[in-house]
């Protein structure tokens, strides 16, 4: 009785000292050898910045941000100090990066301001001849050069210059019958038909009255000059035999030229006929005022521009065809517009995406709209407001910094990150149907800032519903799933089909 009397208080005894030791081990939990932290829970209550209070996840380097470090230091990698990565920056949108690290990616910023939007278009293109003022001078007679006064292409000519002396023995029978009747005093009537003839055989009248006045056929004529300028073709020599209709000289007035100016056919809706223009030739050190005459109905299929002719005068003949000049186009009204520098637009193809800096060193991604160029400047039509700070460098180094971040969209993929994926709801009408596609025109849907238009959606992972054909009305919802779009649900409105 005493034997097991005693063993019962030994075993209360141990029981006691067992539970008191347990409570003992909750309320203070020894620590490991070295003092380390002892638990994950005790270290993630001390991983805090002490410059910044806020709790700290990992510590990176920048330059190679796939290894993580769970403690501060310098990068084994590069010569600089590991850097933060905050619990409070995971759970945001955006990208925090320290002021020395943005320095050291280059990140540089611009401010989104307006500017005057005056119609304004920068073009190159070359000087032309005006062929309003090119004159032809061809042979209405067959004959032979006896003598040529110009022979070279590009010589200058003034007006009644004399251009080449032709012999033409086909006149002499005709002059010879002229005089005879002359001669003989047959009477007026039949002196009149005999000179209509020489008019008909293309005669000058100056060749006629020299004939009258020597008494004998003159069979050679000097051709002259019909306008001032130079001479832009020329088709005979010495001695060379000519026939009616042939051309022996083409002479250009380059007192007024042209400017051909090739406009991309994406901005030529920009300009308009008789608009000012200025001309900046290389070497000239004043720019010369035009007006565009004409925008010409046709594209050129390899550069895809429009040719725009300037007219310009031409004084001192400082003018050369075939020059290369930058014309700049102006309009009379001016307007004010929000714009960005080119350089901070990030162009996926499918959207227009900048990099804002928010505030504290954080970055975030907004989509635009653009509208028109102005010189290294461009439009901003929707997504950004006045005062707001680009980034006009650095943004893919930012990007590939955020994406182990898993805080910004892949930028230049346009793939949202799956956690964030935004669901649109539209409605709209079943085009047509197949095993992996549906195509729908389908109404306005704001959420995606998309307009009425008919395209093809990804069939939902679920399959599509039974009673689905071309011709029905539809209520659906999709996501963006990298360049494709995604339906999540299709639902036959009530009402069936309509026509």
């Amino acid at each position: 009785m005493k034997t097991s009397t005693l063993i019962t208080c030994f075993v209360v005894a141990g029981t006691a000292i067992a539970i008191g030791s347990y409570q003992l081990g909750t309320r203070h939990p020894a620590a490991m050898p070295g003092g380390d932290a002892p638990s994950a829970s005790a270290m993630s209550d001390t991983k805090m910045d002490p410059k910044t209070g806020r709790q700290v996840l990992y510590w990176h380097d920048p330059m190679v941000p796939a290894t993580k470090f769970d403690k501060p230091g310098k990068s084994p990698f590069m010569d600089m100090q590991l850097v933060p990565v905050y619990a409070d920056e995971a759970a945001g949108e955006g990208v925090s990066v320290a002021a020395g690290v943005s320095q050291n990616l280059g990140i540089r910023t611009a401010i989104v301001r307006m500017a005057d939007m005056q119609s304004r278009l920068e073009a190159v293109g070359v000087i032309a001849q005006n062929e309003r003022g090119t004159e032809v001078v061809q042979s209405r007679v067959t004959g032979y050069i006896e003598k040529l006064q110009v022979r070279a292409v590009f010589d200058p000519v003034r007006k009644g210059q004399a251009l080449a002396t032709i012999y033409a023995p086909e006149w002499a029978s005709a002059l010879e019958e002229y005089l005879g009747i002359r001669r003989a005093q047959v009477g007026s009537a039949l002196v009149d038909a005999a000179r209509a003839r020489l008019r008909l055989l293309s005669i000058p009248d100056d060749v006629v009255v020299r004939s009258e006045q020597s008494g004998t056929a003159q069979t050679r004529f000097t051709l002259t000059a019909p306008t001032s300028g130079v001479v832009a073709e020329l088709g005979v020599r010495d001695g060379a035999m000519v026939s009616p209709g042939m051309t022996l000289f083409r002479i250009s007035d380059l007192s007024t030229v042209w400017a051909m100016a090739d406009v991309p056919e994406a901005v030529a809706s920009q300009i308009r006929v008789g608009s000012g223009a200025e001309v900046q030739v290389t070497g000239l050190q004043d720019s010369i005022a035009g007006k565009l005459s004409a925008i010409l109905p046709d594209v050129d299929p390899a550069t895809r521009t429009l040719k725009a002719r300037i007219e310009l005068r031409n004084p001192g003949l400082m003018l050369k065809p075939g020059m290369f000049v930058r014309v700049v186009f102006k309009q009379s009204s001016t307007a004010q517009a929000l714009v960005i520098p080119q350089e901070a637009v990030i162009a996926t193809g499918k959207r227009n995406v900048v990099i804002v800096a928010v505030a504290d060193g954080k970055y975030a991604p907004v989509e635009i709209k653009l509208g028109r160029e102005i010189g290294t400047d461009v439009e901003v039509k929707s997504g950004l407001s006045e005062g707001q700070k680009v980034v006009a460098s650095g943004q893919f180094l930012l990007d590939s910094e955020a994406s182990l971040k898993s805080g910004l969209s892949r930028l230049n993929t346009g793939t949202p990150a799956v956690a964030t994926a935004q669901v649109h709801t539209g409605s709209g009408k079943v085009v047509a149907v197949d095993k992996d596609e549906v195509t729908i025109s389908h109404g306005p849907i704001a959420s995606i800032q998309w307009g009425a238009m008919t395209m093809g959606f990804k069939a939902p992972k679920d399959g599509l519903p039974k009673d689905l054909k071309p011709g029905s009305q539809v209520t659906f919802e999709f996501s963006q799933q990298g360049d494709a779009y995604q339906l999540e649900r299709i639902t036959p409105a009530m009402g069936g089909v309509k026509p």
